[in-house]
């Protein structure tokens, strides 16, 4: 009986399991059974690797939420026959897979770790292989035959990443996504580094517990300058809005104007989750810090801290299916799984 870990790739669809047909220049989905013709330095890894692929597998544009659940039933059950996954994704939608899977996924111990490709694996410079081979590879890091890696991440051009703390920022170049404020957990080079104290340890043998209800019912909302009262009241009223993700500008400041602060109060006062997030690129939202954040503060706007866009709409998503919760804004601000600062 091999004690090798054993790893599970689950394809979704996305570049990464594209190949080329040469003759008319197409792109088609390989078959995953022949993965270690198409990568015969999977050899070389010290794991026994079984794939499984989406029936229809899809372009990562048409991600849902039903397929979010589809990727957590695939892993729940075969939890206890892998002892890690890769997921194999496209990398337009990957942050909000990954981060949504941080929430659905509790009490993990075990990898799970999203990659994809910006070119097919039978292109002739494809980053395909070098994301494929090393995000396997971490996924079978044990020591003391227990996993390094202990929760939902993404790895891509040579760096793995906390999943709910990425965003995609480039569609030409291979170092595709950042993490804007924490540092990567580990950085592929001549050796792999692993950044040991940002990792999650988790002692207690909790089972895993899968959260299968994601609401559909939000919406992100940015502000922008002239942004009109009628605007904002139209989106607001929506039937059936449950939350909005409100981009921000800075550090959590919005208009001052009397019409779009007692807009939002209204909304809030009718049960609308309001979130606040920032626009920028890195940084945290401080609400009060600025008189212009001072009164969404005060009407009851939740702060997003320093979570990014795509994980503050799936903890969204989340947090409203979720039942027994007393206070809504104290959940939403307070960490799950390492989503935001405490």
């Amino acid at each position: 009986m091999s004690n090798k870990p054993s790893i599970l790739l689950i394809y979704t669809g996305g570049t990464i399991g594209m190949v080329k047909d040469f003759k008319t220049g197409a792109l088609r989905a390989f078959n995953f059974n022949q993965l270690v013709d198409r990568i015969p330095e999977l050899h070389l890894l010290d794991c026994s690797i079984s794939s499984i692929s989406f029936e229809t597998p899809i372009d990562s544009s048409d991600m849902r939420p039903e397929l979010w659940t589809q990727m957590a039933e695939i892993i729940e059950k075969n939890y206890t026959k892998f002892d890690g996954f890769v997921i194999l994704h496209g990398s337009d939608t990957m942050s909000y897979s990954a981060s949504a899977l941080s929430f659905m996924l509790e009490n993990l111990h075990k990898p799970v770790i999203l990659t994809g490709s910006q070119l097919p694996i039978g292109d002739l410079r494809t980053d395909a292989k070098e994301n494929l081979i090393t995000a396997i590879q971490i996924a079978a890091l044990q020591d003391n035959n227990m996993p390094v890696i202990q929760e939902v991440c993404l790895y891509f051009e040579y760096k793995l990443y906390r999943g709910n703390r990425t965003s995609k920022v480039s569609a030409e170049l291979f170092n595709a996504f950042t993490s804007p404020n924490i540092s990567h957990l580990a950085e592929s080079g001549v050796n792999l580094r692993i950044n040991k104290p940002l990792l999650v340890f988790k002692e207690a043998k909790l089972p895993l517990t899968v959260h299968k209800e994601m609401s559909r019912n939000v919406m992100i909302l940015k502000v922008f300058p002239g942004i009109q009262q009628k605007v904002l009241e139209t989106i607001l009223n929506i039937e059936d809005l449950e939350g909005i993700v409100l981009e921000t500008y800075g550090s959590g400041n919005a208009p001052t104007e009397k019409w779009f602060i007692s807009t939002l109060q209204t909304a809030i006062q009718k049960g609308l989750k309001v979130i606040n997030v920032t626009q920028c690129s890195s940084g945290s939202v401080l609400m009060g810090k600025y008189e212009t954040s001072t009164e969404l503060k005060e009407i009851g706007v939740i702060s997003g801290k320093d979570i990014t866009t795509e994980a503050a709409i799936t903890k969204l998503m989340f947090l409203l299916r979720q039942k027994n919760i007393p206070d809504f804004k104290k959940a939403f601000e307070t960490p799950i799984c390492g989503e935001m600062e405490q």
